[in-house]
């Protein structure tokens, strides 16, 4: 591997190049959240169930997750700049598909060609700073993940503006819009030498199998999709013991202090996508809200979380990683319990349930990220953030294709959580309820882990 280190940024180079990371970021992650809120008027145009129309999600976000991993190696071969520039031009063809898709097979090749561009943008977003900016790196993961957080906030107001005036199908106008940032990241992305490596092909398109096996599984309750996901795993395991370069490392997964984080980042990213999936759903269900106004639902907590994230980032910088990520997960304790509890009082006051659990999210990617980059070697940077990423992203597809099977219940007359105020939104609350305790598990795992751990080595 060469030696040769990038040129150190100036100031106005770097805070250039971090306000473009972070448009192009907004882009992204808006083509998410924004197909979150449509996802009822999907539903009803193509006469879908919640556990099929959750293939909008689930099948973009797979593809993004091993996209993540295998853009995070690349990163440690290939120039960045030369990597973001293929994404982007992906993400926006899958965008021009979309556009004028006609059918739900249209709309989901167009939303996986979409995820197969779109997974390069936020896999760079945190190895561009731990690479160029390593001084400053958790002041810029925090302004990153505010940004992930506003943009995901901002998604339901502009996919509600345009879906309830237009069409959700205009919704993919402003994905290929991205296609403006090309230029600038060119220009202001380092040049960067090729270095040698060899990427895993084989154990890539494994365990891109044995993850869709998985949610088949979820979605389908099918049997055949549980065995493809065994047989998939375990063709993976015997496949990386022979690979000089496996998709997946298995030494890096040997530290436990790296294990630990990435799985505690799991959980904790579960818990996020979780609200949001139900939250539209449940919106449209029980308060009969809009597209808009499930999109002005959710735009409070997206506020916050922009601010606090913004916060986050110095707070990690001032006082480790630690003490962040636990206050991440209580907050997530704390808003998801609230919303078990409170579903059904006015939408308003609802929001600032949705508002305590939100500001959780930024506050988890900040601060994780910032201690796997202490975690990992610097050679090893792209391929740990990687893992970090399709972890991130996995959660995201098991988290909504789970939820979204139990959605499909419709009702139950099992109430979990005694304190609820409604009893006949006894399933809303029993999924907000369990959420609640998936971040109490997180809070555990990474507590007992790292509770040795001394301060200075976060």
């Amino acid at each position: 591997m060469s030696d040769k280190t990038p040129a150190e940024l100036t100031r106005s180079q770097k805070t250039r190049l971090v306000v473009m990371l972070c448009v192009i970021l907004t882009f992204t992650v808006m083509n998410g959240t924004m197909f979150n809120v449509a996802i009822p008027d999907i539903a009803e145009d193509f006469q879908l169930l919640p556990s099929q129309v959750t293939w909008v999600m689930t099948g973009y976000i797979l593809v993004f997750a091993v996209g993540a991993l295998m853009y995070g190696k690349l990163a440690d071969m290939y120039p960045i700049k030369r990597i973001l520039t293929v994404g982007i031009i992906l993400f926006a063809a899958g965008a021009t598909l979309g556009l004028f898709s006609q059918n739900y097979a249209m709309l989901l090749a167009a939303r996986i060609l979409q995820a197969t561009g779109g997974a390069t943008i936020p896999a760079l977003a945190f190895i561009i700073p731990a690479r160029f900016m390593p001084k400053e790196r958790g002041r810029v993961f925090g302004t990153v993940s505010a940004t992930v957080a506003f943009a995901s906030g901002l998604g339901p107001i502009t996919g509600g503006l345009i879906g309830g005036a237009f069409d959700w199908r205009y919704l993919f106008i402003l994905s290929i819009l991205s296609l403006i940032t090309l230029p600038f990241l060119r220009k202001w992305i380092p040049d960067e030498e090729v270095r040698p490596g060899r990427i895993d092909v084989i154990g890539a398109l494994l365990i891109a199998s044995a993850v869709a096996g998985l949610l088949f599984f979820i979605t389908a309750f099918s049997l055949t999709g549980l065995g493809f996901f065994a047989a998939a795993m375990l063709v993976f395991v015997l496949h990386i013991r022979k690979h000089p370069a496996p998709f997946i490392d298995p030494a890096m997964l040997k530290d436990k202090y790296y294990t630990t984080a990435v799985m505690t980042s799991f959980l904790g990213t579960s818990v996020m996508f979780g609200m949001i999936f139900i939250v539209p759903i449940m919106a449209r269900a029980v308060y009969g809200l809009s597209t808009i106004e499930i999109g002005l639902l959710l735009f409070p907590g997206a506020l916050g979380a922009a601010v606090i994230g913004q916060r986050g980032g110095r707070l990690v910088e001032s006082r480790g990683s630690y003490p962040v990520l636990q206050l991440a997960f209580l907050l997530a304790i704390t808003g998801s319990l609230l919303i078990s509890i409170f579903i059904g009082i006015p939408p308003f006051l609802l929001a600032l349930c949705i508002l305590v659990q939100y500001v959780a999210f930024p506050l988890i990617q900040s601060s994780t990220a910032n201690l796997l980059t202490e975690l990992v070697p610097k050679e090893k940077t792209g391929v740990g953030i990687g893992m970090f990423n399709l972890m991130n992203f996995l959660s995201g597809a098991v988290s909504s294709a789970i939820f979204g099977a139990f959605l499909d219940l419709q009702e139950t007359s099992l109430r979990l959580n005694p304190v609820a105020i409604y009893d006949g939104l006894a399933l809303y609350s029993n999924l907000f309820l369990a959420i609640s305790l998936t971040a109490v598990v997180a809070l555990f795992l990474f507590t007992r882990r790292f509770r040795g751990r001394k301060r200075t080595a976060l």
